[in-house]
């Protein structure tokens, strides 16, 4: 198995990426700590993990709040012993959220407090728990919205995850030499309870699919894969890198007449 022995954290871990790759993780030999501001839906992940034999703790955090981050990772540590891997997963996509005259500073700021602030408090304790470790691997959640931006308008989201993946590639330098890999995960348009609520007409789904070449979402499960690759020693030499799993729209994104 590729992560035995490893115990690996997951904020977002009640549903979509987060659940899955719990649920992934936990299979290939992983302890797991799932973090998730929801206690319900995160004990039903918790339940599923032990149901197909994985080992994992269920706790509630707000990753916008300092304190519940610093509880998180030290729960983690008490636990399990250690801190192997770290999944910053956990975010937020406003219906509120357009362009720079329709949203409201509320939701600019809620944005930024848990898709930013979320990410720097999950590092900010978890680095020093992986240097106790002597080393492991951060996957910070971005977006491909942070490479080219939305079709559909969601300013502070795409800002948000911008500052992801700048974060994400200036610790990976700081940290390198520590035995600490810094990655963001950018995925295209997810099959996901997060991204449908926001494109909930048919026209906006299908004038974010219009630009994927494969013509479709894709699916939790998938990005799970490629955090399984980030969190291993598969990817020992990778980091500070924009890992794109979004059906080649990068690739090809143009904007449609």
């Amino acid at each position: 198995m590729r992560l035995e022995g490893k115990v690996a954290l997951i904020t977002g871990a009640a549903s979509g990426i987060g659940r899955q790759t719990a649920l992934l993780l936990a299979s290939e030999g992983a302890r797991i700590a799932g973090v998730d501001v929801s206690s319900e839906a995160n004990e039903e992940t918790a339940t599923m993990v032990r149901e197909a034999g994985g080992d994992i703790i269920a706790l509630q955090a707000d990753i916008s709040k300092a304190g519940d981050c610093e509880r998180m990772v030290a729960a983690t540590e008490e636990h399990f012993g250690k801190l192997d891997v770290l999944f910053n997963n956990a975010g937020v996509m406003l219906s509120e959220d357009g362009d720079a005259e329709s949203t409201d500073e509320r939701v600019w700021d809620l944005t930024m407090a848990i898709n930013v602030k979320g990410v720097f408090f999950g590092c900010k304790y978890g680095i020093p728990a992986m240097r106790r470790a002597g080393g492991g691997s951060i996957i910070n959640t971005a977006s491909f919205v942070a490479l080219v931006g939305a079709a559909t308008p969601q300013l502070a989201y795409t800002a948000s995850k911008g500052a992801v993946l700048s974060m994400t590639r200036e610790l990976a330098v700081i940290h390198a030499r520590e035995n600490i890999r810094v990655n963001a995960l950018c995925p295209g348009p997810l099959r996901t309870e997060l991204l449908m609520k926001f494109l909930d007409t048919e026209e906006k789904r299908n004038r974010r699919l219009v630009h994927v070449p494969m013509g479709r979402f894709g699916e939790a499960d998938e990005m799970a894969k490629a955090v399984l690759y980030l969190a291993s020693d598969d990817s020992s030499y990778v980091t500070g890198t924009e890992f794109m799993v979004d059906g080649g729209l990068t690739a090809a994104y143009v904007t449609p007449e």
